[in-house]
């Protein structure tokens, strides 16, 4: 199952800068435009695990649905990756389509793995992120 494609998220230097100090990452490619343009990029250079700052907003609304009936009080994360196809630049118009990969309820738990397909808004691939969420159902 695939959700309809969420709006444009435009991807500022701003916010990978944020992101950057935030997790320690001191690379001016992340932080210096001149410096990105210098080594060959078009802007700001995201860090890998950056594209969760707007792919996780859309999972817990897809979460919190009542219509889907996840416990999002009793989550935890089991597992996530991330595949980047190319750099995220500052300037990026990225499009996420979630997927529900699998869902499996065994020994009271219920397993969700999701996909996340991120293009920019002329189709091409960005990057792909999977996350294992589990909950346990209620007593």
């Amino acid at each position: 199952m695939a959700l309809p494609a969420s709006k444009p998220y435009r991807v500022s230097r701003e916010k990978i800068r944020e992101f950057a100090l935030a997790i320690g990452e001191g690379d001016p490619v992340c932080l210096d435009a001149g410096a990105a343009r210098a080594a060959g990029h078009p802007d700001v250079v995201a860090p890998p695990t950056f594209s969760v700052t707007f792919t996780m907003p859309l999972i817990e609304a897809f979460l919190r649905d009542p219509a889907f009936g996840w416990d999002y009080s009793r989550m935890v994360h089991g597992d996530q990756s991330i595949t980047l196809h190319r750099p995220i630049h500052g300037g990026d118009e990225l499009v996420t389509v979630i997927h529900v990969e699998d869902l499996q309820s065994r020994a009271g738990a219920h397993r969700l793995t999701l996909r996340c397909e991120i293009t920019d808004v002329a189709g091409g691939t960005v990057a792909t992120t999977s996350a294992l969420l589990v909950t346990q159902a209620a007593t």
